[in-house]
Parts: structure tokens; sequence; C-alpha cells
């Protein structure tokens, strides 16, 4: 089995994981951050799913990095602000956004 199959698994089980926490245990105060919440775990569990295509891709590396890199950066920040319910954490949220455009991307080269 690929490794990007295995990081891809490993990243999809976190996300349905986490997706569970923020629908049914995390309760800010704010409700705006419950939308930051769901819209990162959304992206997460989307790109995993993209992730487990690594192997089948030309480029498997250059996708799978970027892939994961744009999920840990974008969800990740998305998933940080809202839990400490400070938008200081989000500031790397555009540059896993550019990350993940960069890996459908590379599916054209």
């Amino acid at each position: 089995m690929s490794g990007w199959r295995k990081v891809a698994g490993l990243s999809g089980a976190l996300a349905v994981g986490l997706g569970a926490y923020g629908a049914h245990g995390f309760k800010p105060e704010n409700a705006v951050y419950k939308e930051v919440y769901r819209t990162g775990n959304q992206y997460h569990l989307l790109h995993s799913a993209l992730l487990a295509t690594a192997p089948l891709s030309k480029r498997p590396n250059l996708f799978g990095g970027l892939c994961s890199g744009g999920i840990l950066l974008f969800s990740g920040s998305c998933y940080a602000t809202a839990l400490s319910e400070n938008r200081e954490f989000g500031k790397l949220a555009p540059v896993g956004g550019m990350s993940l455009i960069a890996a459908w991307l590379t599916l054209v080269l």
C-alpha cells in the first residue's frame, strides 16, 4: 500500500473524529467559531479523500505533499482559530488554501 494512501486514511479518520467532536462536543461562546470549525472540517474531509488519489497522479510526492500541507495549514488553522476563539491563529489559512489549489493544479501537469 502506498504511503500516501496510509496518510489519507489517517487524515480521513481524524477528519471524521474531529467532525463528530465539532457536531456534538464543541460549544464555543461565539457561534461564528462553530462555522469556522465546520469549514475547516469540510475541507479536511474533502481533501483527505483527494489525498487518497495521490498514488494515481504523475507526481505523487508533489501532489501528496501539497495536499497534506494544505490540509494541515488550512484546516489546522481553522481548528485552532475555532477552538481558541482567537482569529490570530487563522493567519496560515491562506497559505494552506494556496497549497490546496496548487495540489489540484498538479493534476493538470
